[in-house]
C-alpha cells in the first residue's frame, strides 16, 4: 500500500507506505552504497544521487486502496524520494570531507532542489539527513535524503503563516530580524562563516538544537550564489564536526533544510534555514519527544539554550583545534 490520506482536522496529508515495513536490515558485510555492490558506479564516486529503493512517494504511484468515502479522502502518493550519498567510503564522516568535496555536495543539493521544483505537481522540496541509530537509521553509509511532496507539510505551513503575518505588519522578514537580534545579543551564536550563521535559537525546542540561517535574505537553494552554496556545504560539514566533538563520538541528529515552497509565492517573506534536532541531551541520556511534545505539540526543553550554546562553542573550538593539528 502506498497512498496519501487526508486529515480534515489538521488539514494535513499523511503518507501511508506499508511497503516500507519490509525494508531489510542489511548484512554487516555488504552495503548497496559501496563500490562493488552493483548498485553504484564500480569506479567510485564523490557524491551521488541514488533512487530510494523503498520510496514513500513515487512518480508513478499505484491507485489508492478503495477505502475513500465521505470525510475519508485519499490521493495517489505522487512525489519523489532520493538518497543523497556523501561519499563512496562507507566509514567517511561528513566532518572529514574537504572543502572541494562539500562544495560538490552543496551543488548536488541544488540540483535535487531544482529538479523537484521544476515539477509543478511537487509543492515542497525537503532535503534532510537522519544520522545515527538513535533516530532509527539502519544504513550507516554517510548519506542524506530528499523528498518532493505534492503538498506543503504542516510545520512549514506554520512557519509560513508566522512569517507572512510579521511581514504584513512590519514589511520586514521575520527571520532576518531574528538573526539580527541573535547576533546583537551574541549569547547563543556559536560560529559563522561568510554567508551563514549557526546559533542556538532563543526558543530552541531541544537540547543542542542549533539552527543555521542564511545571512542574506534568500528563500531557497536556487537563489544562492556559487559562493553561498560553497559556504553552505562548509558550515553543514563544520556543524557535524562540532556535534561529534561535543561528546567525542559520532553524534546523532536530524538535519532539516527549510526552503520556501516551490511556487515562489512566499519568497519575499520566507527565509532559508536549517534546523537540527539531536536526540541526545547528554552523552548517555536521550531526550524523548513524549506526550506533551507529540500529543499536544507543546515542547519542553529540559536544558537552558544559553548554556547549551556555550557547550557547543567549546565543542566547535575543540573541533577546530583538532583539524588544525591534523588529528
Amino acid at each position: 500500500m502506498a497512498e496519501l490520506r487526508y486529515n480534515p482536522i489538521t488539514k494535513d496529508w499523511l503518507m501511508v507506505a506499508s511497503h516500507r515495513q519490509g525494508r531489510p536490515q542489511m548484512p554487516k558485510d555488504w552495503c548497496p552504497f559501496c563500490t562493488g555492490s552493483g548498485k553504484v558506479p564500480a569506479q567510485g564516486y564523490e557524491v551521488l544521487r541514488y533512487p530510494n529503493d523503498f520510496p514513500a512517494l513515487s512518480a508513478s504511484p499505484p491507485v489508492p486502496d478503495d477505502v475513500a468515502e465521505g470525510l475519508f479522502i485519499t490521493q495517489p502518493a505522487y512525489g519523489r524520494c532520493e538518497v543523497l550519498l556523501y561519499s563512496d567510503s562507507h566509514n567517511a564522516r561528513l566532518s572529514d570531507l574537504t572543502d572541494e568535496h562539500v562544495h560538490k555536495l552543496a551543488q548536488m543539493w541544488l540540483e535535487v532542489y531544482n529538479d523537484m521544483a521544476s515539477d509543478r505537481d511537487i509543492k515542497y522540496a525537503f532535503i534532510f539527513e537522519n544520522r545515527g541509530e538513535a533516530v532509527g537509521v539502519t544504513m550507516p553509509h554517510p548519506h542524506g535524503q530528499a523528498y518532493g511532496y505534492p503538498f506543503v507539510p504542516r510545520n512549514i505551513r506554520d512557519e509560513l503563516a508566522g512569517a507572512k503575518e510579521h511581514f504584513e505588519n512590519t514589511a520586514c522578514c521575520l527571520f532576518c530580524q531574528l538573526l539580527a537580534q541573535e547576533k546583537n545579543s551574541g549569547k547563543r551564536v556559536i560560529f559563522e562563516n561568510e554567508h551563514f550563521t549557526l546559533y542556538m535559537p532563543f526558543f530552541a525546542q531541544t537540547a543542542y538544537g542549533a539552527h543555521i540561517t542564511a545571512n542574506r535574505h534568500v528563500s531557497n537553494l536556487a537563489q544562492m550564489t556559487k559562493d553561498e552554496l560553497n559556504s553552505l556545504g562548509e558550515i553543514v560539514r563544520d556543524a557535524s564536526g562540532m556535534y561529534d566533538a561535543l561528546f567525542d563520538m559520532p553524534f546523532p541528529y536530524m538535519m532539516c533544510m527549510h526552503c520556501a515552497p516551490t511556487d515562489g509565492s512566499s519568497d519575499e517573506f520566507y527565509h532559508f534555514h536549517i534546523e537540527f534536532y539531536p536526540p541526545m541531551r547528554a552523552a548517555d541520556k536521550q531526550q524523548f519527544f513524549a506526550s506533551s511534545e507529540t500529543g499536544a505539540g507543546a515542547w519542553c526543553n529540559p536544558t537552558c539554550p544559553e548554556e547549551k550554546a556555550q557547550e557547543l562553542r567549546q565543542a566547535w573550538a575543540k573541533h577546530k583545534a583538532s583539524k588544525s593539528s591534523g588529528a
